[in-house]
């Protein structure tokens, strides 16, 4: 079994479905409600880890309930939490409408710890930029033994994070915002020049384009849910990698899983295990 090392945030997702997204200071009321477990990389390692890998999460979280709640999530999932504890716990409210889209509003924590914690062996690594001192250690590591290291791009990736990744998966917003640029071809072609390793954007149900190409588009789906998919794909790609795959099979591994993901509203408990990915 592959050994992956996720790194970055963890989170007390408290969700709301609603008729539509919310607009305006009104009050609006939700048709159901749900605390679960999310937050970028937890849901990446969660992902791996029920695809089948050997899961490592390096996260911090508080000394409060919310954090006692979430390490047991965490640990009931699968994952070997990885944990610093202090100061309040990250949390999101969250609104998904009938389509599956998503409203996110997060609070990061407060007093958390900056000092990463020693570091276990792996075959691959993939960080978030939620905790830039600990995401950095990793992909250091990650460099020095030549294993791929994959970084989430999310709006506000700093440079000097991106430089040390193989693999740099971006949003479109993530990409946006880094380049500054609002024409995508021209983003990824302008994010490819600066940095040294491959560069992509997820686009939803378009699927991934990388710099200097493929394109793989991702399976259609009845979405119902997109929330944590885009982390999901982050968590399968890493671990298709870590497996010896190559670009075109790992995104084409991880666009399935998200898209598997899209079909089933829900946490972490209906996210696609390797049985579901069989034969895909």
């Amino acid at each position: 079994m592959t050994r992956l090392l996720v790194c970055g945030i963890s989170v007390i997702d408290y969700v709301h479905r609603v008729e539509a997204l919310p607009q305006g200071a009104l009050k609006h009321r939700s048709t159901d409600f749900r605390q679960i477990g999310g937050g970028c990389a937890a849901n990446a390692a969660v992902g791996a880890a029920r695809l089948g890998g050997e899961v490592t999460l390096v996260s911090r979280m508080g000394t409060d309930p919310a954090g006692d709640a979430l390490a047991a999530l965490l640990a009931q999932a699968g994952v070997t939490p990885l944990l610093a504890r202090g100061g309040r716990t990250p949390l999101s409210s969250v609104m998904v409408d009938p389509a599956g889209e998503r409203m996110i509003v997060n609070f990061p924590g407060a007093g958390l710890p900056s000092a990463p914690p020693d570091l276990p062996a792996f075959d691959a690594a993939l960080a978030d930029c939620r905790w830039p001192e600990a995401a950095e250690a990793v992909l250091r590591a990650a460099r020095e033994g030549g294993k791929p290291a994959v970084l989430d791009g999310e709006r506000y990736t700093p440079q000097a994070l991106a430089e040390l990744a193989t693999h740099v998966v971006f949003s479109a917003p993530g990409l946006q915002d880094f380049t500054g640029e609002t024409d995508l071809g021209a983003a990824l072609a302008q994010a490819a020049a600066r940095l040294p390793g491959r560069v992509a954007y997820t686009d939803g149900p378009n699927g991934v384009v990388w710099a200097g190409g493929p394109h793989v588009p991702a399976p259609a789906v009845e979405a119902v849910d997109t929330l944590g998919a885009g982390d999901l794909w982050h968590g399968a790609f890493a671990l298709a990698l870590s497996r010896g795959e190559g670009l075109d099979a790992a995104s084409r591994f991880a666009n399935v899983a998200g898209a598997i993901k899209c079909t089933r509203p829900g946490g972490w408990k209906v996210y696609p295990t390797a049985r579901d990915l069989e034969g895909q």
